[in-house]
């Protein structure tokens, strides 16, 4: 039995935002065929008590709690060593003893890291060490820098290109990278020319047997209401920028045709800007104890995503639960999806406001765009093929692992 250490940026579990749906299932991937052992830090106080849920699937866990305000006063030391303040926010002696403790002991056959800031944390084992970057961080925060007044733009601008300079070196030095699409990996290559041939895709994927339909899940909505829904982490900005923009641009012409329309914003920790936009049309939910009632009974599932790039969990939940999508068309092009058929695609507000309008005024074309999204994430998107493009790369699993 192999003992990997896996490195994450942030508890994957319970998988309730983005970057812990794919860490969580990658976890998983790695329990089922080795031994794991687990570092990671804890961000949000509500997730320390799902701390102890982890040893279901690792040997030994180290979850170092972090305070973001302390974190990112920390990471401002970055800018006297001119390197990413990202790196010196995941910094932390308690994380650094327990790795050295690792070291000493010695036992680890590889080393998966999910994110680069976590790289640091994998140096000096002698043994595999493979990097799940997602996306190319560095181009995220340029996009930042461009959408920002100064200083902010100034500190982004520097971020990226720090990041970018701090990537290359660790696609380089390490023995494999993934990124969750191929357009990340043609983008970080055009940045970074000299990562070519270290890096490949390996996509999300969703859990088609937790988000499937379910007529019977009971209605959060009010009877009388025509239901959109957007879901996401409400504290990531470009999900904030998503729900603001259709706010500001989509909603008004909808609501001109459909009355009855409420806009439904459904996700952890929305921002006091996604606050601010609830009203007698639009509900801000914050928290849920289940996201799948709310995309059951959607009449339309709406990603008005500019920001973003990469495979958008919450497009391929939906399309899991058999709803129709209207999704950015830059989310769309890196599915392995026909626009038109298993979802719409959108670019700007005039492109959304017709796609909605289709589906709400032919529920039978909705219903069979949701039914035809489901066949597609059944055919292309489990969990088990998409991570199975690390195992290469890994030792062999034994009979053995658990």
């Amino acid at each position: 039995m192999a003992r990997v250490l896996y490195l994450v940026h942030r508890i994957p579990y319970p998988p309730n935002k983005g970057d812990k749906v794919r860490s969580y299932h990658l976890l998983r991937h790695l329990a089922e065929r080795h031994e794991v052992l687990l570092g990671t830090f804890v961000d949000d106080p509500d997730d320390l008590p799902h701390v102890p849920t982890l040893s279901r699937w690792c040997t030994e866990v180290k979850a170092v709690p972090l305070q973001p305000l302390r974190a990112r006063m920390a990471s401002l030391t970055g800018l006297l060593r001119g390197e990413p303040l990202t790196l010196a926010y995941y910094l932390h002696a308690e994380m650094q003893a327990w790795v050295q403790g690792l070291r000493a002991r010695g036992g680890i056959d590889a080393v998966v890291v999910f994110s680069s800031s976590m790289v640091p944390y994998s140096e000096g084992f002698g043994v595999p060490v493979l990097v799940d970057f997602v996306d190319v961080d560095s181009a995220k925060w340029a996009e930042y820098a461009r959408n920002r007044p100064w200083p902010l733009s100034w500190l982004y601008a520097r971020e990226g290109r720090t990041l970018l300079a701090y990537e290359q070196a660790v696609a380089r030095a390490t023995t494999r990278s993934f990124l969750v699409t191929q357009q990340e990996v043609d983008l970080f290559e055009r940045l970074a020319p000299a990562v070519a041939g270290h890096v490949q895709a390996v996509g999300n994927g969703v859990d088609a047997e937790f988000f499937a339909p379910d007529p019977t899940l009971p209605s959060p909505f009010l009877a009388d209401e025509l239901p959109l829904v957007f879901t996401g982490a409400m504290d990531y900005w470009p999900n904030v920028d998503a729900v603001s923009w259709f706010v500001a641009e989509m909603l008004p012409a909808l609501r001109q045709r459909w009355p009855t329309l409420r806009f439904h914003i459904v996700g952890r920790s929305p921002t006091p800007a996604v606050k601010a936009l609830a009203g007698p049309h639009v509900n801000v939910t914050g928290t849920v104890p289940d996201v799948r009632p709310y995309l059951q009974h959607a009449a339309a599932i709406v990603a008005p995503l500019r920001l973003a790039r990469g495979v958008q969990n919450k497009v391929l939940e939906a399309m899991a639960m058999a709803r129709p999508v209207v999704a950015a068309r830059t989310c769309a092009a890196v599915l392995d999806v026909t626009p038109g058929e298993h979802l719409a695609a959108a670019e700007v507000p005039a492109d959304y406001v017709t796609e909605v309008a289709r589906l709400l005024s032919d529920a039978a074309a909705a219903q069979q765009m949701g039914a035809a999204a489901r066949a597609c994430v059944l055919q292309h998107y489990a969990w088990s093929a998409r991570l199975g493009g690390l195992d290469p790369y890994l030792p062999p699993p034994t009979p053995h692992a658990h």
